[in-house]
């Protein structure tokens, strides 16, 4: 009997069809039983419907955001976080020298210059790396010098700094870090520069965080808005959901069908999911090293202010030492004076 995702895509393999295909190829069936029983399920599950396909997986996310071949999905869903009409001009080329020194936490990470000039980085993350502030303020000045060199260059001695654009840089959180669970009721967090004052200048640079899990706490049962649709697209799984979301919204059927499309490939998904657990292993090994090591650097400022205690007061008990060995000494000479 069909599952309900597999009634309205029939696109969608049973789990016979998917085995018979892994039990007839060697490679496939040494890439199956290397993994643990859960994941073996897991692939099966998202491959014939019993649960959604994980839209954040890389090779996902980049085919169904690609700019260049679906450039009406980044203009809707960017319009739709940054709350205005936004149509992507083209396509900028990342920093290689990031995307090799960060790629393993990264999902998607795409550059975009905008109709009206301003330039968009967003940017989608396995796990949220730490100093989130530190780290996105750095990658937007980058891109805020990139923008001035490149009209610069262009201009030449027309150049003028009004020609500089906003420069927005979105993070999507799969897993956020702890600075925004202190925030369980807020999953989308804008930041830009504001004078005490009320002087208004444009310093240009503004910031989007979205907490994806925090998402998806909150918005278990409850697609009210396109753009809930859009992040409960991209992080949410449920079959019940993902049909709530194309019967709300029919224009996500075929997004739906073309991910679908892309797992009848099995080999080709397979890779994928190697890779995914590989990366997910790596990505909480690290995560759980950085959280060692921020306990182990709170475990010495602990112990340094200890220490600093200590030594504070083994200098005081030597002061009040001293002073008591003073007075001794002064009756001590005040008795010999009286005796004489």
């Amino acid at each position: 009997m069909k599952n309900k995702l597999q009634q309205h895509f029939p696109m969608i393999r049973t789990q016979e069809e998917i085995m018979t295909e892994i039990k007839d190829n060697e490679k496939l069936q040494k890439i199956f039983d290397s993994w643990h029983e859960e994941e073996q399920q897991e692939f099966l599950d998202f491959c014939t419907g019993v649960r959604g396909i994980k839209m954040l997986y890389d090779s996902f996310s980049k085919e169904i955001l690609n700019p260049e071949m679906h450039p009406e999905r980044l203009n809707e869903l960017l319009s739709l976080l940054l709350n205005q009409h936004v149509k992507i001009l083209s396509v900028l080329p990342n920093d290689s020298t990031r995307i090799a020194e960060e790629n393993s936490l990264i999902i998607t990470d795409i550059v975009v210059e905008l109709e009206n000039g301003s330039i968009a980085n967003i940017e989608i993350q396995k796990i949220g790396y730490r100093f989130p502030g530190q780290r996105s303020a750095c990658y937007s000045a980058d891109l805020l010098l990139r923008q001035y060199k490149r009209i610069k260059s262009r201009e030449k001695k027309k150049f003028s700094y009004k020609d500089i654009r906003t420069v927005y840089t979105i993070i999507l959180f799969e897993k956020s870090t702890k600075e925004f669970h202190k925030y369980p009721d807020t999953y989308m967090h804008y930041f830009e520069q504001r004078s005490d004052s009320g002087l208004q200048i444009n310093l240009l640079q503004k910031y989007l965080f979205v907490s994806l899990d925090i998402f998806r706490k909150k918005h278990q049962n409850n697609i009210s808005s396109k753009l809930d649709a859009w992040l409960a697209f991209l992080c949410m799984d449920d079959p019940e959901i993902i049909l709530e979301i194309i019967e709300k919204y029919p224009e996500f059927e075929p997004i739906y069908g073309q991910a679908y499309d892309i797992c009848r490939n099995i080999e080709e998904v397979m890779g994928m999911f190697s890779k995914e657990l590989y990366e997910l292993d790596k990505n909480t090994v690290q995560y759980m090293i950085d959280e060692m090591q921020e306990e182990l650097t709170k475990e010495r400022e602990k112990n340094k202010r200890v220490q600093e205690e200590l030594t504070k007061e083994r200098d005081e008990n030597k002061k009040q030492k001293e002073e008591l060995q003073k007075k001794l000494s002064e009756l001590e000479e005040k008795l010999k004076r009286n005796n004489v």
